[in-house]
């Protein structure tokens, strides 16, 4: 199991700062910064917490980093209709209207061909 200490650093060294900017947000001595680090030493809540803010992160993202893997792929066609609008409304707005522009095209192909299916048989 990694350490809480080993994710902080390897989130640092990935954000290209030093150990002493990370200890001084964390208000600790460098020292006791690199001792966490390393593992001899356990971080207190209130300074993984400043650490999580710094880094623009939760105190959660920095405690399961390695756990982070990519997210498995949302199959739309296994959910109910409710579970489709639901994911639709939590993308961003220009996705949200390309969605939006697909749907109303093949509405409006479906109800053309509809429309010429009806008065084809109208037609006979």
């Amino acid at each position: 199991m990694v350490s809480v200490g080993k994710n902080i650093k390897k989130i640092r060294e990935q954000k290209g700062l030093m150990q002493k900017e990370v200890a001084s947000v964390a208000d600790m001595q460098a020292s006791n910064y690199s001792k966490i680090e390393s593992g001899q030493r356990d971080v207190s809540v209130e300074a993984l917490d400043k650490i999580a803010q710094f880094f623009g992160m939760t105190v959660d993202e920095i405690i399961h980093f390695e756990d982070a893997k990519t997210p498995a792929p949302v199959k739309v066609e296994d959910k109910t209709a409710n579970e489709k609008v639901q994911l639709i409304s939590q993308l961003d707005d220009e996705d949200k209207n390309a969605v939006y522009r697909i749907i109303d095209g093949m509405l409006t192909k479906n109800k053309f061909q509809t429309f010429f299916e009806q008065n084809i048989q109208t037609a006979k």
